[in-house]
């Protein structure tokens, strides 16, 4: 279950009406305590466990600051922020040098405090924890207990092989890893799934859909930046490298990286150094790269629209997963997951799946894969008028001709491209070069291939 938890606020100012609209304005978001003097404060803390104390450096009968220096005794790991309509530069200094995080002189909007809020340690730690517990339970399992994604269920054979391949992979984790596969087969899941299984499993796994940035921030993304180092640089901004330390960076849709960026990305990889955007300081990090793309990174090479030794640092490891219309298997386990969740979601009755639903789904080619069943499933279960979906509930149109003639234009093409590979280097005595500038493609591209279609380095050489 994904946490509730919300950072608790103790407020301890003498003025009731101040706590009273504090605790108001931040009721939504935080879980709030108001104390007016400091027996009240000094209970609160003992018996809840408070993460941010806001503190009147004025009460009555004692100062604010020796307050701050009690609880930071006491409560080392409680961030403090210090408030007063009569504060002076040695207040302030005062303050900060006792522990306080923050300090803000009255009046000021509240708007302001939820800022200082938000800067705080206590706070960055929280949300860093609520997405690392959010991002694991988006990993819980059904037909493989423990072992596969929710949203990566199968038990086909080819599912099955990409989940072990995933799990060996887990186990190095300084390999990076290339995910290939169609949109919609689960890329990103099975990146969580090495991740999770991994030693770096405590620490952050961040996802970023490299073409949903705008190029001139993608530098900044990746890299952070100095305040002041550009228009709209308001404050010091940590980048997706330096935010992994110890964890996971996955780069999805990695094919439609600027090719600008791609000698920088290839930089961070290779020495895990980072420099920020107007700054000169390096910052070491640990990271791993999961990355992953529905393109073929052959032609885009070829096309100089993709870095080779961009390509050889990410693909130290490689997984393909194949589209769903390959492993038809898993239809029907998939299915019943997502009717299931569905039915629980929109507080429906269990609802059942006919026979003649998998055999129209089995018949259907999925051009948007394990995607576009969940969106079937959500649509059947939302709109249906019974306790059973039958095979009117998925309007799609019979593609089972269509398949079958795309399926044999593939095969074409490839006996066609491995043919014409070993006509080339029969014809060159084995010589890839040679091969290779017969056909019209890079000896890289050629090696490639050859290993794609298992394709032996030599053969029979001419007498």
């Amino acid at each position: 279950m994904v946490t509730t938890d919300k950072i608790k606020i103790l407020i301890l100012d003498d003025e009731q009406q101040f706590t009273e609209e504090l605790s108001g304005f931040f009721e939504d978001d935080y879980i709030t305590y108001e104390a007016n003097n400091v027996g009240d404060g000094r209970r609160i803390l003992k018996e809840k466990d408070i993460d941010l104390l806001i503190l009147d450096v004025r009460l009555p009968g004692i100062s604010g600051l020796d307050i701050l220096k009690e609880v930071k005794e006491q409560f080392p790991n409680i961030e403090v922020i210090v408030i007063s309509a009569h504060g002076d530069m040695d207040t302030v200094i005062k303050a900060l040098r006792l522990g306080a995080f923050d300090y803000l002189r009255k009046p000021f909007r509240f708007i302001d405090l939820q800022v200082a809020i938000e800067r705080s340690q206590k706070f960055l730690e929280m949300q860093r924890k609520l997405k690392q517990m959010e991002e694991r339970n988006s990993l819980i399992s059904k037909a493989l207990e423990e072992k596969i994604d929710r949203h990566f269920i199968g038990v086909s054979k080819e599912i099955l092989h990409v989940y072990e391949q995933a799990r060996t992979m887990a186990k190095y984790r300084d390999a990076n890893v290339l995910i290939t596969g169609e949109s919609g087969t689960g890329k990103e899941n099975i990146a969580r799934i090495i991740h999770y299984s991994s030693t770096r499993n405590e620490h952050l796994f961040y996802a970023v859909n490299s073409s949903a940035i705008t190029e001139t921030l993608l530098e900044s993304e990746f890299f952070g930046h100095k305040k002041g180092s550009f228009t709209g640089a308001v404050s010091d901004k940590i980048g997706f490298f330096e935010a992994c330390d110890g964890g996971t960076l996955f780069l999805d849709e990695i094919a439609d990286m600027p090719i600008n960026l791609q000698a920088k990305i290839l930089r961070a990889t290779e020495e895990k150094v980072i420099t920020r955007v107007g700054d000169t300081t390096p910052i070491k990090t640990d990271f791993r790269i999961i990355s992953a793309t529905n393109h073929n990174i052959d032609e885009m090479i070829e096309e100089k629209k993709f870095r080779l030794d961009l390509l050889h640092r990410l693909n130290t490891l490689h997984i393909h997963i194949p589209p769903l219309r390959e492993r038809k298997a898993d239809i029907r386990p998939l299915l019943e997951f997502y009717v299931n969740l569905f039915s629980t979601n929109f507080n429906k009755p269990k609802i059942t799946i006919s026979e003649e639903v998998i055999e129209t789904l089995e018949d259907y080619e999925f051009p948007g894969n394990v995607r576009e069943l969940k969106n079937m499933a959500e649509r059947a279960v939302i709109l249906c008028q019974s306790n059973q979906l039958k095979s009117n509930d998925f309007p799609i149109k019979q593609t089972k001709i269509k398949r079958g003639y795309a399926e044999t234009a593939t095969r074409d093409l490839k006996s066609n491209e491995i043919k014409m590979i070993l006509e080339a280097l029969r014809a060159h005595d084995y010589n890839q070069t040679a091969a290779a500038e017969a056909i019209g493609i890079s000896r890289d591209a050629l090696i490639r291939r050859m290993k794609k279609y298992n394709i032996a380095t030599h053969g029979h050489k001419k007498s």
